[in-house]
């Protein structure tokens, strides 16, 4: 099946110069009354190189199924970070880069997205809502009184949120995997 360049998003798959690449990034460039393209970085499978080129947003890729299954996060050890089919019950371990700096946002039964390619897991994809205990913030200073005061919170797995005033440790909170933002208490 074909798609467009404009339509590739982060973690899917294509079929691209006689290998398997992965899309790692994609932004729009317009500039003023030319013509808009996209800028894709693009990393192969098989052998990690990572590119970037200009396609027009118009052009097609072939679109690569991953099998995509849904797992659950256990833990983390030096090999990696492990993670359970939950209906056969078989532990995978995922390679540290596959979730690189997401990894703060692990929690043991995370839910997780799994992509593979001959059970090779090639791409994860957390949730977009993770609830995090706060471990760590400063106290609330008691005559301060401005609404939009944040401060910053350190939460379990080692996140790092800006967080309202309020908010004291052993707190649970709702943030945002994609921005790392603060949501709201859970």
């Amino acid at each position: 099946m074909a798609i467009k360049a404009i339509d590739l998003r982060r973690g899917m798959a294509v079929n691209f110069k006689d290998g398997l690449w992965i899309c790692v990034e994609n932004q729009k460039v317009a500039k003023g009354n030319w013509r808009s393209y996209q800028v894709i970085q693009l990393k192969n499978i098989k052998t990690g190189q990572l590119i970037e080129d200009r396609f027009r947003t118009d052009e097609n890729f072939e679109e690569a199924f991953l099998e995509r299954k849904p797992m659950e996060y256990l833990y983390s050890d030096s090999s990696g970070h492990v993670v359970m089919d939950a209906d056969s019950y078989e532990q995978v371990t995922i390679p540290v880069e596959l979730i690189g700096d997401m990894k703060v946002y692990l929690t043991p039964n995370l839910p997780l997205l799994v992509g593979s390619v001959d059970g090779k897991p090639l791409t994860v994809e957390l949730p977009n809502t993770v609830e995090l205990k706060v471990i760590d913030t400063p106290p609330q200073v008691k005559s301060a009184t401005a609404t939009n005061v944040m401060k910053e919170a350190l939460c379990e797995g080692g996140a790092k949120v800006k967080v309202p005033a309020f908010i004291e440790i052993g707190t649970v909170l709702k943030v945002d995997t994609r921005t790392g933002e603060y949501l709201s208490r859970a």
